[in-house]
């Protein structure tokens, strides 16, 4: 764990910035208190020069860790020859990342758009033009089930059907058409379905609500039920496709091809903002010219930044190296229960990991391992989250095991 630090890259302190930030910045987040300067691979560092151990992975944005050379060159080589065309032209760059994006997920088509929400946003758009057109439900009467403890984004609409009270609080009236039932409840999915349902809307695994694992059989079940019924099952793989579970995606560990896929974070590689929607042809190609668009969503920069990434997850090696460095993770884990741990939930190399309160609240964890050179974030009461680039190596995995072990044994 133990690095070399760097000459500072600003004369401002980090201090002096944290400070600088409060009059003129929305508030937001509630950061840690670290100013990032610099990065490489699974390590930042500070305005100082201080190095820490990144196990956050910008909430599995940063999948391929900080600036991999094989996405930066991709990044370069275009910003040379053309950033944006708009979606008013063609450009050179998309047709290979859609292409490619559609053979890595098996399906057909590709809606490129920008942010996460962004995707989760189109993909409703979708499902609903697909009722009305195809599935024949009455006009403005299509419903959307989705789960209760649900992270789609922060939109309007999106947070209509969150049962997280900071993130509704003071933002309504809120968008109609959503029925909200438990997860992991194959049963009550299934009784709020019926002939107005235009679409099933899930986290294969609920990232925020602290890396809630369905059992085994709950997404076979669902797209079972979905298909019977005849709706739409709509995955959001945002935080966790791509590799993080130690398969291209989540729901390749039950082999199930959901209708529509929603992709983001990872998808840019931590350069751009790049987020997709993906999904059979009869569904996507419900879209006509003029009734959904992007300025900037499949622009050239992201098309081939969006292709490096899909080249790096077609060799397989970072889902290998998620599912085996996910067995130390969970191994490490293990070794930490009745020890400040009172249990976690993990899969490759995502973890959501409860502390028992006595020991402190999860932000207080975060801050503990902020001074032990470890970056984590905590999500609901004392549960933290692991989400370290995949590009981490064993024995940085351990130095982090060590460093939660160490807070663990630090009075409150």
């Amino acid at each position: 764990m133990t690095a070399p630090t760097r000459v500072p890259v600003t004369t401002r302190s980090s201090a002096d910035l944290i400070r600088a930030e409060e009059p003129v910045l929305a508030h937001n987040y509630h950061p840690l208190p670290v100013v990032v300067a610099h990065a490489e691979g699974a390590w930042v560092e500070d305005v100082e020069g201080r190095r820490y151990l990144d196990m956050l992975a910008g909430y599995s944005a940063l999948n391929f860790g900080h600036r991999h050379p094989a996405l930066i060159e991709a990044a370069h080589r275009q910003l040379d020859r053309l950033t944006l065309t708009s979606r008013a032209f063609h450009n050179d760059k998309l047709a290979e990342f859609a292409e490619r994006l559609a053979e890595l997920t098996g399906l057909d088509m590709v809606l490129p758009m920008n942010t996460g929400a962004e995707a989760v946003e189109s993909g409703i758009k979708v499902a609903r033009k697909w009722a009305y057109e195809v599935k024949g439900v009455p006009a403005d009467q299509a419903t959307i089930v989705v789960a209760a403890e649900n992270f789609h984004g922060r939109t309007t609409t999106i947070v209509s059907f969150s049962t997280d009270e900071t993130a509704r609080q003071g933002f309504g009236p809120f968008t109609p058409g959503f029925r909200i039932v438990p997860y992991n409840d194959l049963a009550a999915l299934e009784a709020a379905i019926d002939e107005t349902t235009a679409a099933v809307l899930l986290e294969p695994i609920q990232g925020e609500a602290g890396v809630v694992i369905p059992d085994d059989g709950y997404l076979t079940g669902v797209r079972e039920v979905t298909r019977r019924k005849g709706c739409l099952f709509i995955a959001d793989e945002i935080q966790s496709g791509l590799g993080r579970t130690g398969r291209t995606l989540a729901v390749d560990h039950e082999s199930v091809v959901p209708d529509v896929l929603l992709l983001g974070k990872a998808l840019g590689g931590g350069i751009v903002p790049v987020s997709a929607v993906v999904a059979r042809r009869d569904v996507l190609g419900v879209l006509r010219p003029g009734e959904h668009g992007s300025t900037f969503g499949g622009n050239p920069l992201a098309a081939a930044v969006g292709t490096a990434v899909v080249e790096l997850l077609e060799t397989g090696e970072f889902q290998h190296r998620a599912a085996e460095l996910g067995t130390q993770l969970r191994d490490g884990l293990t070794a930490l229960v009745g020890k400040g741990v009172l249990g976690f939930r993990s899969r490759g190399l995502w973890a959501g990991v409860d502390i028992d309160p006595t020991f402190g609240t999860g932000r207080q964890i975060g801050e503990r391992l902020l001074r032990e050179g470890v970056l984590a974030k905590d999500t609901h009461g004392s549960t933290i989250r692991l989400a370290p680039p995949l590009t981490i190596t064993g024995d940085e995995l351990a130095g982090a095991l060590g460093a939660l072990e160490r807070v663990l044994t630090q009075a409150p």
